[in-house]
């Protein structure tokens, strides 16, 4: 249970907390935003945002946990014990399982990729004419079918169960620890390959020559969600996490590195995708969601040399980013089975695990089979995707600011910054006001737009 056990040491403490972060929205999300956003002016507004909204919101998350040493619904309840505040703690459970039991789906998608990659069959048969018709056909064909969608998931949800059954430091910090610094390599491996492309320099310009003209209110939106959505704030991920720092950890410094580390991961996207599809004439077609993982870039990689073994390594990147970020949205309910009802890891972890096999299957099916069942004329997938991302984990992330800020003793928040007045002592008071002022103000801004959009 949270608070009983803890990372092993800061290497594996950051690599579980950027692996929680990195996930698909920086591979996806943040090229289609780019692109629509008047490129580099879109990445500075990013930026700004990610300080004055990712780090102290993160902050906000980190202070929650480590302090109480509880899951994201005791956390609450042992600082407010007689109040309704708890049910902040609750909406990111829900929310972190709901957007689970899809994420688990997507993961399988690109498991999928990744073995049609390694023995050839994504490119068998693909010709240098209408490649991005066949690509489309491709993922409408696997993504619409009803079983070869539903065992990758099946393999996706055993991989979860047999690292989170290893429990914190052999499960989910050994995983990390392997898995980040591949997923780096990898990133780093790609940009060298893109950057040697004929048009690369087109991209980068792209990519880093800000068009302010095309700044509007909506780019900044935009900004401020890419920056909620890429630091997995609102869902209980930070604050169960955080359960398991030790006390010494300077949560400042954490914050700032796993932000750093995050954006990282975004700007080499950045300068691996605008290159390519410059380079082989794709700067035309949509940057958006699966259409740039499994229909751009496939036919970016077969217009390479050594088409099999560019896609292979991609998809195991992506793989790595999808995986990392299932475990840590399943350890957030793990956690709170295990706390609430006193049950023991292994029990809890297959309390959380198991009715994914039900629910998941929903998910992939309703892109195919079960795709005529409408909810709010929108599939059961892409339901459930609108109310926990668009909703959910808004609300659940300006209850944690209002409460931090305003709810808890005075200096209870000020004493985690410090570690109890040993550092960060004037980053605290900047930290504090913006997390009592400017960031529920800010994701109030986002939640209302998302609705008005």
């Amino acid at each position: 249970m949270a608070g009983k056990t803890q990372f092993g040491s800061k290497v594996g403490l950051i690599a579980a907390t950027v692996g929680s972060a990195v996930g698909l929205g920086n591979v996806w999300r943040f090229p289609a935003e780019t692109q629509a956003n008047g490129g580099a002016a879109f990445l500075i507004i990013y930026i700004i945002c990610v300080i004055l909204l990712g780090i102290p919101v993160m902050l906000a998350e980190f202070s929650l946990g480590r302090g109480t040493g509880r899951d994201s619904v005791s956390s609450f309840k042992k600082l407010a014990p007689r109040k309704k505040w708890w049910i902040g703690g609750a909406i990111a459970i829900l929310a972190s399982y709901l957007i689970l039991s899809f994420y688990i789906v997507v993961a399988g998608w690109t498991l999928e990729y990744f073995w049609q990659s390694l023995t050839g069959e994504l490119y068998a048969g693909i010709g240098t004419e209408g490649m991005e018709l066949n690509f489309r056909h491709q993922l409408e064909r696997y993504v619409g079918g009803a079983w070869e969608p539903l065992i990758a998931t099946y393999v996706i949800i055993a991989i979860n169960i047999f690292v989170l059954l290893n429990g914190v430091q052999k499960g989910i910090e050994k995983m990390s620890n392997i898995m980040m610094p591949i997923l780096f390599l990898l990133l780093v491996f790609f940009c060298i390959a893109s950057l040697t492309l004929p048009k690369a320099s087109e991209g980068l310009k792209f990519f880093y020559s800000p068009d302010f003209s095309k700044i509007t209110a909506s780019t900044v939106v935009n900004a401020l969600g890419q920056a909620f959505f890429s630091l997995s704030l609102g869902m209980g991920i930070l604050i169960t996490y955080a359960a398991y720092y030790p006390k010494k950890t300077n949560l400042v410094q954490t914050a700032t590195t796993v932000s750093a580390l995050d954006l990282t991961v975004a700007l080499l996207m950045g300068m691996i995708i605008f290159p390519a599809v410059m380079s082989f004439g794709l700067d035309g077609e949509s940057l958006e969601g699966a259409t740039l993982v499994f229909v751009t870039l496939p036919e970016v990689f077969a217009s390479m040399p050594f088409t099999r073994f560019w896609s292979m390594l991609f998809f195991l990147l992506l793989l790595v980013a999808a995986v990392t970020s299932t475990i840590a949205l399943a350890e957030v309910s793990i956690a709170f089975v295990a706390e609430k009802f006193r049950k023991k890891r292994k029990v809890a972890c297959f309390i959380v695990m198991l009715p994914l096999i039900g629910l998941s299957s929903i998910c992939s099916l309703s892109q195919g089979p079960l795709s005529h069942i409408k909810i709010l004329s929108m599939n059961i997938f892409d339901f459930l995707d609108t109310v926990a991302t668009n909703l959910m984990l808004p609300t659940a992330a300006i209850i944690t600011c209002v409460f931090l800020g305003w709810i808890v003793p005075k200096n209870f928040l000020r004493k985690e910054l410090t570690n109890k007045g040993k550092i960060n002592r004037q980053v605290a008071t900047a930290i504090t006001w913006m997390i009592k002022y400017v960031s529920p103000v800010l994701i109030a801004i986002v939640l209302c737009a998302k609705f008005l959009n």
